[in-house]
């Protein structure tokens, strides 16, 4: 089975020093057709002005993933970390029982753009955790999170495996699946996903499929989510 969710058909809020297209249901945006899928609970795709950004706020038992793609964001949590994260960053924030923190644009000059995702966990109520990781642009697909941190992966607290894709014009890739759910989210470009055509911005849905199969028409950038 595949479903496709157009770029054009998400939720979106417009605040000015924010620019949020929403995938699922989130904040004032509410769609029962759209509440999530499987575990993978928000794919938000935020631009933030300069100098602006969310200000100190609570979380609590979610899975939190960062995936900055062009600028900088500055992150500060309640349990001491911080840190800005550029191009080929990605951070992961466990919740847990609850923590605190501030995401904010770090430059005065130029706006950042980043995907915020939250996949619920499979424990509630654990100790809070934080790690951020580069990963190098490499063709093809690479693993950015799993549940036991596997190959240089940044561990979730949920049985999920996260890929980044990236294809040049012509690439063709066959992903072999391992859980029930997959969901693709394309960043950049256009593609044929499992004989799907898709665009940037939008989303596909594929269950019980045994294969991924990506056909990339130019450059393309896209997070994978094999999912239980």
């Amino acid at each position: 089975m595949l479903s496709i969710r157009r770029s054009s058909e998400r939720g979106h809020a417009q605040h000015g020093w924010l620019d949020s297209h929403h995938t699922f249901s989130f904040g004032g945006y509410y769609d029962p057709s759209h509440m999530g899928f499987g575990a993978l609970r928000v794919i938000n795709q935020d631009r933030v002005e300069a100098a602006r950004g969310f200000p100190t706020h609570g979380h609590r038992n979610m899975e939190i993933i960062s995936y900055v793609v062009e600028g900088a964001l500055e992150h500060r949590d309640s349990q001491g970390n911080g840190g800005t994260l550029r191009r080929g960053d990605v951070q992961v924030m466990s919740a847990g029982r609850g923590i605190q923190h501030s995401e904010m644009n770090a430059s005065q000059t130029d706006s950042v753009r980043f995907l915020q995702i939250w996949i619920e966990p499979d424990e509630l109520e654990t100790q809070p955790g934080y790690a951020e990781r580069h990963f190098a642009p490499h063709q093809g697909l690479t693993l950015l999170c799993s549940p036991q941190g596997r190959d240089g992966s940044l561990r979730i607290r949920q049985d999920a495996d996260v890929y980044r894709a990236l294809l040049s014009a012509g690439t063709q890739v066959a992903h072999p699946l391992n859980r029930k759910r997959c969901w693709v989210q394309l960043v950049r470009g256009s593609m044929e996903v499992n004989d799907a055509r898709v665009e940037a911005g939008d989303g596909i849905a594929l269950q019980d499929v045994d294969t991924l199969e990506l056909s990339a028409h130019d450059d393309v950038e896209a997070l994978i989510f094999d999912l239980k």
